[in-house]
C-alpha cells in the first residue's frame, strides 16, 4: 500500500498523480493563444480529472506564459472549477529575449513578486496553491527571497512555498532565513533518470565519486517531510511506446521488462512506469508531463500497482546497464 503523500500530511488534499502543464498554449514564441490551445486545455484537464488528478503544475515561463493563459480562459468557461482543484506554479527564469545571449535565473524580490503578479493575471485567479522557487539561482540573497516570500504571504497570493531542481544544502540555506516553511522539492527523476537512486549506493564507492545528484537531498526531504515531486516521469515515452532504434541496450532491455509486468499486471506500460517511482517510500509525486489525453488516461491506475522488491530492483538495474555490487 502507497504511503500518504507529505502534503496530505500537511492537509493539502493532493492528488497521487499532478498534471504538468508545460504542453499546453502551443510554441514558446509570442503568438497569441488560440481558440484550439484553449480546446486542448480542455481536453488535457478532463482527461487528468477522469483519472483522479486534481493537481496541476504551471511556470511562468511554459510556453512564454501562455499554459496559464489557457487556464485562464478555462476558468471563465468553467466557474467553480478553480475551487475544485490545486494550482502549483514556479518563478525565477528569465528566458532569452532579442538581443539577450542566454536564459538568466532571478530571485531578486523584485522578479519574484513580478512574476507572481503575472501569474496571478494570466491565470485569472486571486492566489496560487504552491509557489516553487524554479531553479537555484548563484546570485541569490536568501533574505531578499524571504522578503519577497513574506509579502506573498500577508497578501494571500500565494498559500504555501516549495522549490524545483534544489539539494539539501540550497534548501537549508533558504530555511535559514525564511518564515515560511518549503513544502516541495521538485526534481527531475523516472526509471531513465535514476541518479537519485545511484546517490544512496554511491557511497564510498570510487567508481561513482562522480556522481552530480547531490548526496543526502533525497533523505532530508524524507526526514522534513517536503513532498518529493519528480518532473519528467514518464521518461518522455522511452519505456512506454517510443520507437527505440539507436538506443541502447538497457534502455530496450528496460522498456521490455515495464512491457512485460504490464501485460502481467493486466495494465499500461505508463502506468509501470509511474508505480516504480511510487513504489519507493519517500512517497513521491510525479508530474506527468503529457497533454495527451489518451497518453494521461494511460495513467489512470499507476496508484493501485504494488511493484515488489524484486520487480522494483529489477527495473532499476536494468535501467542502470549495471550489476549491483
Amino acid at each position: 500500500m502507497l504511503k500518504a503523500l507529505p502534503l496530505n500530511k500537511r492537509g493539502i488534499p493532493a492528488s497521487r498523480i499532478a498534471l504538468g502543464c508545460m504542453g499546453l498554449g502551443g510554441g514558446w514564441d509570442h503568438e497569441p493563444v488560440t481558440a484550439e490551445n484553449i480546446k486542448q486545455g480542455h481536453e488535457a484537464l478532463d482527461a487528468a480529472l477522469s483519472i483522479g488528478i486534481n493537481f496541476f503544475d504551471h511556470a511562468d515561463i511554459y510556453t512564454r506564459g501562455k499554459a496559464e493563459k489557457v487556464f485562464g480562459q478555462i476558468f471563465k468557461e468553467r466557474p467553480g472549477l478553480r475551487e475544485e482543484i490545486i494550482l502549483q506554479s514556479k518563478c525565477g527564469i528569465r528566458l532569452m529575449e532579442p538581443g539577450d545571449i542566454t536564459n538568466m535565473f532571478d530571485f531578486s524580490k523584485e522578479h519574484i513578486l513580478a512574476s507572481v503578479d503575472g501569474t496571478l493575471s494570466r491565470l485569472g485567479t486571486e492566489y496560487i496553491d504552491i509557489l516553487l522557487l524554479h531553479r537555484p539561482d548563484p546570485l541569490m540573497d536568501p533574505e531578499e527571497v524571504a522578503e519577497a516570500l513574506r509579502q506573498l504571504k500577508a497578501s494571500g497570493k500565494v498559500r504555501h512555498f516549495g522549490v524545483s531542481n534544489m539539494s539539501a544544502a540550497q534548501i537549508k540555506l533558504l530555511e535559514t532565513y525564511c518564515d515560511e516553511p518549503f513544502i516541495v522539492n521538485q526534481l527531475h527523476m523516472s526509471l531513465a533518470k535514476i541518479s537519485w537512486v545511484d546517490a544512496v549506493l554511491s557511497v564510498n564507492r570510487e567508481q561513482w565519486k562522480d556522481l552530480t545528484f547531490p548526496e543526502g537531498t533525497i533523505e532530508y526531504c524524507r526526514a522534513g517531510n517536503i513532498q518529493l515531486q519528480a518532473w519528467g516521469p514518464l521518461a518522455q515515452g522511452l519505456f512506454s511506446g517510443r520507437p527505440l532504434e539507436g538506443q541502447p541496450e538497457n534502455v530496450v532491455n528496460t522498456a521490455s521488462r515495464v512491457r512485460a509486468l504490464a501485460d502481467e499486471k493486466n495494465t499500461t506500460p505508463e502506468a509501470i512506469v509511474l508505480a516504480w517511482l511510487m513504489t519507493h517510500p519517500a512517497a513521491i509525486q510525479p508530474v506527468i508531463g503529457t497533454v495527451n489525453p489518451l497518453r494521461i488516461a494511460a495513467c489512470g491506475g499507476a496508484d493501485e500497482i504494488e511493484l515488489s522488491r524484486k520487480e522494483w530492483y529489477e527495473l532499476y538495474v536494468s535501467s542502470r546497464g549495471e550489476k549491483l555490487p
